[in-house]
């Protein structure tokens, strides 16, 4: 029976024959990749969230069921009937869907480990300095790698022709002059690209940084290689080239921790009593969960004419907490000084002199 079946193999015509080891090729690979897929399946955790087994699945799937069916058709190459000509090309054919392949293999091993260190350094916690450290930097590995990876898969192929190699070499030597006005062309692309990578390793901000730039302020959403998103408080996005932080001053309120003082101001008459009112932010700050219990006084912290200036300080562990507290307890001091001390809010004096019927009525500001 099997020598049957392969006396009609054997019989059959070149294309028919080649088109049939190719299609065994590429079903022998989806077939390998089935069954390792499965295994995995069935040895990974059934628990929800992050798992590394649940990545691999999901970042190397697709070039593993790319790469697979190749390697299995680069085995078969020598059954194939082909003469030297159509070999040359299949071969060529067959380097370059491996080199894709290998390619898109790295890129997606590189997007695993991403997404391993994204999980260990969780940005959920409060106070996240080390982690924002680590996920900033990490952003700018990814992509710096995979832009290394395709540039060395494309540099691959094209080199592995006679033709594109001669013609690069001619390139190389013959764009002396084009290559300086590129060069000055890109000259602001590169200083962005530069400042890139200088900010993912000095710092000077992180992803989830609160930051104040241009009178706004917001959160570092995304960090690229040219450019920096900030989301704004009310949804907008504000979006800036890189160097912008290397060269203008800006505010980041979270550049070494997350906690934060707030303040808030008040405009009291004179006659205010400050204790009365000390006590009552203690205890307004005492039922806060938002106050992180570090740091709570009220100050006068100017006078002039009219009224005092009372500055209440605060602490919180990050700037949107801060910022919902000091709005909580300006609002509840307001309430407590109207129910309380009504007489002690801003107002504007005037003494009235009677002296005679000629200066009646008269009004003097005091």
């Amino acid at each position: 029976m099997w020598d049957h079946l392969y006396d009609t193999l054997n019989r059959l015509p070149n294309f028919l024959w080649n088109l049939l080891l190719i299609a065994s090729a590429f079903l022998a690979g989806l077939l390998i990749k089935f069954i390792l897929t499965g295994i995995l399946h069935l040895t990974a955790p059934k628990k929800d969230g992050f798992t590394l087994l649940r990545s691999i699945l999901r970042y190397l799937g697709k070039p593993v069921n790319f790469l697979l069916p190749v390697l299995v058709l680069n085995l078969m190459q020598p059954y194939l009937r082909l003469n030297r000509q159509h070999e040359s090309v299949f071969d060529k054919t067959v380097d370059i869907l491996l080199t894709t392949a290998f390619a898109a293999l790295l890129i997606g091993l590189v997007k695993v480990f991403e997404d391993y260190v994204s999980h260990v350094y969780d940005l959920k916690k409060s106070d996240n300095l080390r982690e924002r450290k680590i996920r900033t930097q990490l952003i700018f590995i990814r992509k710096f790698l995979i832009s290394v990876i395709v540039v060395l898969a494309v540099c691959t192929i094209l080199l592995s022709f006679d033709h594109l190699r001669k013609l690069g070499t001619g390139l190389l030597t013959g764009v002396g002059v084009g290559g300086i006005i590129i060069g000055f062309a890109a000259q602001k692309s590169l200083g962005n690209l530069l400042a890139g990578f200088q900010i993912a390793f000095t710092q000077p901000i992180r992803i989830d940084d609160v930051l104040v730039v241009e009178g706004e302020w917001g959160r570092v959403e995304e960090i690229t290689l040219t450019y920096v998103v900030l989301s704004i408080w009310d949804q907008r996005s504000l979006i800036l080239p890189i160097n912008y932080f290397i060269e203008k001053p800006f505010q980041n309120w979270t550049h070494n921790s997350a906690d934060i003082l707030g303040t808030a101001f008040l405009y009291l008459d004179y006659s205010i009593p400050i204790q009365p009112l000390r006590k009552e932010f203690t205890r307004l700050l005492q039922e806060n969960p938002l106050w992180d219990k570090r740091v709570n006084a009220i100050q006068v912290t100017n006078t002039n004419e009219h009224t005092i200036e009372l500055r209440a300080l605060m602490s919180a562990a990050n700037a949107s907490n801060a910022f919902d507290l000091r709005c909580y307890i300006r609002e509840k001091l307001i309430d407590f000084v109207q129910q309380n001390y009504p007489e002690s809010l801003p107002k504007t004096r005037a003494e009235v002199k009677a002296s005679g019927f000629q200066n009646a009525g008269e009004i003097r500001p005091s």
